[in-house]
């Protein structure tokens, strides 16, 4: 089993690779999150919801939400650097939330209606899985919506360095903890900028406990 990190490591690493390469060349750079977005349609999750976009980076996805009309999105991500990216595309726009905290030390003053989560959730050993739902409860509203997204089961076995844990759909349910229901599941096939082929495993659920 993989140690688990400090928060002070992880912010120290990311924060490095955010300074160290451009937002093209990382892995994980997705111009158009499509799978998500699709997730978040299936869930019904309109522009009335407020969205917590967890371990959110430089990603896209605020920008698209904004695009449809969102007038709620949080983006929290423990690389300030990454951060910082969504506030140059966007400026200060006040639909959107940045928060810089780790997930795992992040402690919501409020709640949101969808949870999302690409990528943060296969980093995390399995002695941080409580740690990772007692957020996710203290953060999501009864009756939310949770789209999460992780390597499956033929994907990489390391991401920018770090060991990670592989899903398959039924993976992704429990590593929510309990009282989740799966609604649609599906596979995406990313390309890196490389064009090195990672197979993800999506979820949509809802909290019904």
């Amino acid at each position: 089993m993989a140690p688990a990190v400090t928060p002070e490591a992880r912010a120290a690493h990311w924060r490095s690779v955010y300074t160290t390469r451009p937002p093209t060349s990382r892995s994980w750079y997705q111009a158009e999150p499509r799978v998500s977005l699709a997730l978040l349609d299936t869930l019904g999750v309109g522009p009335q919801t407020a969205v917590l976009d967890v371990g959110g980076g430089a990603s896209f996805l605020a920008d698209r939400l904004v695009a449809r009309g969102f007038r709620d999105v949080t983006v929290l991500d423990v690389a300030e650097e990454a951060l910082a990216e969504v506030a140059g595309r966007l400026g200060r726009d006040p639909r959107v939330t940045l928060l810089c905290s780790d997930l795992l030390a992040f402690a919501p003053t409020r709640r949101y209606g969808c949870w999302h989560d690409r990528a943060v959730l296969h980093f995390l050993t399995e002695d941080e899985l409580p740690a990772y739902q007692a957020v996710l409860r203290r953060a999501l509203e009864p009756g939310g919506a949770v789209v999460v997204g992780a390597f499956a089961p033929d994907g990489p076995e390391q991401c920018s360095g770090l060991p990670v844990r592989r899903y398959d759909p039924p993976g992704l349910l429990a590593a929510l903890g309990p009282g989740f229901e799966a609604v649609a599941s599906e596979r995406e096939e990313h390309l890196t900028p490389t064009g090195a082929l990672q197979p993800f495993t999506w979820l949509a659920a809802r909290w019904t406990g």
